[in-house]
This record gives structure tokens, C-alpha cells and sequence, in this order.
């Protein structure tokens, strides 16, 4: 390893541990660099943050995420070979299912779907005397997104598989028994989605084919074969799971919403206008995963920095979000920065930078956005209160979220108590 000044030979794993959210940022910023090297569970990497970064990072020609992610990420979280671990025209192609399927017709299907279960949810929770959000919110979409891919589940079965679905994402950071629960859990839902997919292509299930499991079971890679049973799993495990994530979000959302007042009333004010800017404010000022890995393809020198081939590299997420190179008071919660920014797809980058068709950034980034903006709505159209807890965010945590998951407390339903579910 070459040094610069922030480069250090030691391990940094228990400091990344400690503080996985700001660490880099603060590492960087704190020498005034955009990147250094050090150690992480003995390996040398590289981290970077800032929208410079962002850029380089997203370059395919010089980055490969192909072997990149951590065992314990690939083992819960992800999944063998899924959409995330393939580069190139595979990549691509792979890539184009997943926007095929999130048409905004199939995006608002969704969307509507999951405003009748929060509103079937809202009258049971009615009579009981506290709420998690978190949890409440994992179920909500977990019924949804299954139902809308085509998926049915039994009643019974709900329950196991909103744990299976949240597991892979609520566990994949975690340590202990929580993690060994979290890839167990994503071994069982491997095999109930790979039974699943074989009763499609056996005819013994015939969902619609605007489905994400009749598109999962019928895709075609680039050689033109079919994706074999394990990997078509995977990606169809890739529509549910970070569906059900985006319960972090809601939450941080009612979080946000709690600790502005004012937005609420601008939110009653302005409707829609105001309810985009609000989740976009909520997506950079809240943590959700803390990097993205990736490997380098072949040697190359940037800005004075070697990036031998093979170098695992991780690019700051949250901290580039929080740039104050790129955002006026990043520490100030602050919808309103979100009226006139232009898209930049290196400088906002929640969910992954660069191009939806062509690069890793999350296919599902405007489904997110929908469905928190629903979310919106709903924690508008009730009536709750908020009991004392504890609203501080766990910055240890991965996903982090805030210690009380955010508690609510005599659940009223309101106008919608009317409103029909949609199953």
C-alpha cells in the first residue's frame, strides 16, 4: 500500500463497527481528502466519499462488482447471483427486468395496494395501547408486494414470511444470533420462492404476466437460457426484500414528521408538491446502509491514488449525502432544499448513483419514493398520539433506525374507516 495522509496500515474494522455511518466522512474530512486506504477485516481497502467519488465509483470500466460484496452481506442481504453481483451486458439485462416490472402502472398498483393494508392495519391496531411502526409498517408491506408479484399468502403464512423478508435486510449488519437467524431465514425463504417458481414453469400456478413472479420465472439472460431455479429465487426474493425495507424509511418519515411539526402543515398545505420534497429531504437526511463495495477491474492512478486490480473499495453513501461541499447545512433537516435541486445522480445517493438501466443504483428508488409518499398520506388521515420513548437514532445499527422504532398510541382511524381492502 501506498500511504497519503489520512492512509493508515492498521485495521479499522472495530472503528467502522463502532460508527458505520460516519466513519468515512468523518475520516476524510477530517484530512481533507476525498478517499484513504486502511485495513478492513485485514484487507486493504480503499473508502471514498463525496460526489467526485460517486463518479469515479459508478465507472464500469474501472469497477466490477462482481465478488465484491462481504460473505455476510451475500449470505442475508443479497443472495448468489443476483442483479447486484453481475456486470456488464448481463447487467444490463438482468437490469431491464426489474424496470420492465416497475412500470408506473405496476408502481401505482403497488402504491394502492399498500394504502388499503396501512388502512386495514389502522382499525386492528384501534383499541390497543401502543404501536411499533417499524414492525407494523414490515407487515403492511410484506402483504402488499406479495400480493401485487403475484405471490399469495395465506394468513397463516404471513407472520413467517414478513420475518424471512425482514431478516435478510434487519440482520444482514447485525451480529450474533440475530445474523445466524438472518441467514437462515434467507436459506428457508430461498427455498419457498424456488417452489414457488417451479410450480410456474410446471403449470401448477399461473400468475398475470405483468407479475413479478411470472416475469422472475420466464426471464432470459443474455446467453438467452433461462435463469436457473436457486438464481431466479434470488431475484425474486430482490422484488420482496427491499420492498419490505422501505418500512426503515416510514419510519424515519414518521420520525421526521414528528420532530418538524411544520411540515405536516405544509404537507396538509401543499399535498403532492410538498410530500416529494418531504421523502427526498427524509431518503438524504437519514441513514439507511452505510456503503457500496466494488473491486478494481484493472490497475489505474486517480488524483495521485493507484487503485490496484482487485482492491476492494467502499463508497460512502450516507456521508456523501451529507456533503457540505454539496449541501447547504446537511445537518438541518430541511425539505425545502428539494423545490428547485437538479437531478445530479453522483451528489443524492440513498439508494446507489449513476443510471438506472446502466449502473447499481437501485431499480426500486421511485417505487420507494411512492410508497413513503403513501405512507404520508396515511399518517395524515389518522389520528395518533406520541407516547415518551426514545428518538434517538442507533448509528450502530444496520439499517440504523431510531431506538424505540418509533412507538404510536391510541390509534384512531378517521374518515377512511369506510374504505375497502384490497387483497
Amino acid at each position: 500500500m501506498r500511504f497519503g495522509s489520512a492512509d493508515t496500515p492498521l485495521d479499522v474494522s472495530l472503528a467502522l463497527l463502532r460508527d458505520p455511518y460516519r466513519f468515512i466522512a468523518r475520516r476524510c474530512r477530517e484530512y481533507g481528502v476525498d478517499s484513504f486506504q486502511a485495513r478492513l477485516m485485514l484487507r486493504p481497502t480503499i473508502f471514498m466519499t463525496g460526489p467526485a467519488s460517486a463518479r469515479l465509483f459508478y465507472d464500469e470500466s474501472r469497477f466490477t462488482r462482481r465478488g465484491a460484496a462481504p460473505g455476510p452481506m451475500v449470505a442475508t442481504l443479497l443472495g448468489r447471483g443476483g442483479v447486484q453481483n453481475l456486470d456488464g451486458e448481463m447487467h444490463r439485462r438482468r437490469k431491464r427486468m426489474f424496470l420492465d416490472l416497475l412500470t408506473p402502472e405496476r408502481v401505482q398498483d403497488l402504491t394502492g395496494r399498500t394504502l388499503a393494508e396501512w388502512r386495514a392495519a389502522a382499525r386492528r391496531w384501534e383499541g390497543r395501547s401502543r404501536v411499533v411502526l417499524f414492525d407494523e409498517a414490515r407487515e403492511v408491506l410484506a402483504r402488499a408486494v406479495c400480493g401485487w408479484a403475484g405471490v399469495e399468502l395465506d394468513e397463516a403464512e404471513v407472520p413467517q414470511r414478513t420475518r424471512q423478508l425482514s431478516l435478510m435486510f434487519d440482520g444482514a449488519g447485525a451480529r450474533g444470533f440475530k445474523h445466524l437467524r438472518a441467514r437462515r431465514d434467507r436459506k428457508l425463504a430461498e427455498i419457498w420462492a424456488s417452489n414457488v417458481i417451479q410450480a410456474v414453469r410446471d403449470g401448477r400456478l399461473s400468475p398475470a404476466p405483468d407479475t413479478a413472479l411470472f416475469m422472475v420465472a420466464h426471464h432470459r439472460d443474455a446467453n438467452d437460457q433461462a435463469m436457473d431455479l436457486h438464481t431466479a429465487a434470488v431475484e425474486l426474493l430482490n422484488v420482496l426484500r427491499p420492498t419490505v425495507a422501505v418500512s426503515v424509511f416510514v419510519t424515519f418519515a414518521a420520525h421526521a414528521l414528528h420532530l418538524n411539526p411544520a411540515c405536516g402543515s405544509c404537507l396538509d398545505a401543499e399535498g403532492e408538491t410538498y410530500a416529494q420534497c418531504f421523502v427526498q429531504e427524509v431518503r438524504r437526511f437519514y441513514p439507511f446502509f452505510p456503503a457500496a463495495v466494488a473491486l478494481v477491474r484493472e490497475d489505474f492512478e486517480h488524483e495521485g491514488r493507484r487503485y490496484p486490480k482487485g482492491r476492494r473499495v467502499m463508497l460512502d453513501l450516507y456521508g456523501t449525502d451529507r456533503d457540505p461541499r454539496t449541501w447547504t447545512a446537511p445537518e438541518m433537516f430541511d425539505p425545502d432544499r428539494f423545490r428547485t435541486r437538479e437531478e445530479n445522480p453522483y451528489d443524492f445517493i440513498p439508494q446507489g448513483g449513476g443510471k438506472y438501466a446502466s449502473h447499481h443504483r437501485c431499480a426500486g428508488e421511485p417505487l420507494t419514493i411512492e410508497l413513503m409518499k403513501g405512507a404520508l398520506r396515511f399518517l395524515r388521515e389518522i389520528r395518533f398520539e406520541v407516547p415518551d420513548q426514545d428518538h434517538a437514532i442507533d448509528f450502530a445499527r444496520i439499517p440504523a433506525l431510531p431506538r424505540s422504532k418509533f412507538v404510536l398510541a391510541d390509534v384512531r382511524t378517521g374518515d377512511f374507516a369506510a374504505a375497502s381492502v384490497e387483497r
